[in-house]
């Protein structure tokens, strides 16, 4: 016959059920499977649970709970993936200030996660989406668009956005959305140049700069997570995120190359607009501070957070393209930028009071080659050989070195990840 749990067993029961729902809260928030174990450990301790471990992938957790002789085992799968800033900080201020108490009831804890959970995001779909179109545009004269492009990227960036928070939040594919979304902010933005040119007010060959429309579904968030978790050694989760970066991406692209191959156009960047070096200089600084500033609020972000993000990736996205243009290998100049951005974030992060990871991603993604992972699926998907190896390749190093810089950052400002415990 089957044994009924005495009042301990019961209590455990309870605890573990807790502590595995701030872990699922935190996984579906986008944040890394070292922050999920370390938030879930600081609940379990001060809930009164001698011994947790948890094993944590992109869409799972495993979790087991000891108090006493007895233990406890539970898994959860978390479907929905995405990035809430504003939650991940949510949890981790309710970690610290549980961590800070010593101890608290079950009851406590579930009151506050549920606050947390019914919480709306910060910004409705058009704010959402104007976030996005901005950041796009700043991408836009990054990569040497002019005017007409920049205008053009914002609203197609801002079409897409639009259509991909509405149907993501309806609880469609992930990819299907993805492609989708690509296909409409690309059209978008050939549609406002087609009109343009229709009206005489522009000339022809604006169509190139249709590739940095759709740069607001780089996947930012989980390309660096992965990455930092394959430094952590946490192999599962980080292969598993990087897999599902390469498949937003490649998604992405797919779309991408369709309507090229439709229209007849080649993602090759625009020429680039002839200005003085002074205003080039100031206008890198402005276009780098919206775009992480876009990026940052798309991603849920607190003002005070974006803002930070935005500084830091400002200076750190500059100080990237003046190396690159001293002849210096790209990976290189990525590294040290990421580096600037992880040293920078461990003084800022901890006077908001807010963790690195809500500061150092926003003003990274920035720096991920988007473009060039396009060029490399539109590439291949043509046949295209050497070319597709060619810009894939270097868009691999490019992640890899922005990782790598993160990383050296957090070894250098956080002993838990300088050493192995």
């Amino acid at each position: 016959m089957p044994t009924v749990p005495d009042d301990d067993e019961l209590e455990l029961i309870r605890r573990s059920g807790v502590v595995l729902r701030v872990g699922r809260l935190s996984l579906s928030a986008g944040t890394g499977s070292y922050r999920v174990k370390a938030s879930m450990a600081r609940i379990a301790r001060a809930l009164g649970i001698d011994r947790h471990e948890a094993h944590v992938t992109l869409t799972e957790i495993t979790t087991t709970s000891h108090r006493g002789p007895s233990f406890r085992t539970e898994v959860t799968e978390v479907r929905s993936i995405g990035v809430n800033v504003d939650r991940l900080t949510e949890l981790e201020h309710l970690a610290g200030r549980v961590d800070a108490a010593g101890h608290v009831t079950p009851d406590e804890v579930t009151g506050e996660l549920d606050r947390i959970a019914d919480k709306p995001p910060l910004y409705p779909v058009v704010l959402n989406a104007l976030w996005a179109a901005m950041a796009c545009a700043a991408f836009s004269f990054l990569n040497s668009g002019g005017v007409t492009e920049i205008v053009g990227v914002f609203v197609g960036a801002f079409l897409g956005q639009a259509l991909r928070r509405t149907m993501l939040h309806r609880g469609f594919n992930q990819f299907g959305v993805t492609m989708l979304s690509a296909t409409v902010a690309c059209l978008g933005y050939l549609g406002f140049v087609w009109v343009l040119q229709a009206t005489d007010a522009v000339g022809v060959g604006h169509e190139a700069g249709y590739v940095s429309a759709v740069l607001f579904l780089v996947p930012g968030f989980p390309l660096v997570t992965g990455f930092l978790d394959l430094a952590k050694l946490d192999f599962s989760a980080g292969i598993a995120r990087l897999v599902h970066a390469l498949m937003i991406l490649t998604s992405a692209a797919l779309a991408l190359w369709a309507v090229s191959l439709v229209v007849g156009l080649s993602p090759d960047p625009p020429a680039a607009p002839s200005l003085d070096p002074g205003l080039l200089l100031a206008l890198r600084f402005v276009a780098s501070f919206l775009g992480v500033l876009g990026f940052a609020l798309m991603f849920n972000s607190p003002w005070r957070i974006a803002l930070a993000a935005a500084g830091v990736g400002m200076l750190a996205n500059v100080l990237r393209i003046e190396i690159v243009e001293a002849h210096v290998p790209p990976q290189a100049a990525a590294a040290v930028a990421a580096l600037v951005v992880g040293l920078l974030a461990a003084v800022i992060a901890p006077r908001l009071d807010v963790p690195r990871i809500t500061v150092y991603v926003p003003a990274v993604t920035i720096m991920v080659p988007g473009v060039l992972a396009y060029r490399a699926v539109f590439h291949i998907s043509n046949g295209n050989t050497v070319e597709a190896l060619a810009f894939g390749v270097e868009a691999a190093l490019i992640v890899a070195a922005l990782a790598i810089g993160l990383a050296i950052a957090r070894m250098l400002t956080d002993p838990t990840w300088a050493y192995e415990r």
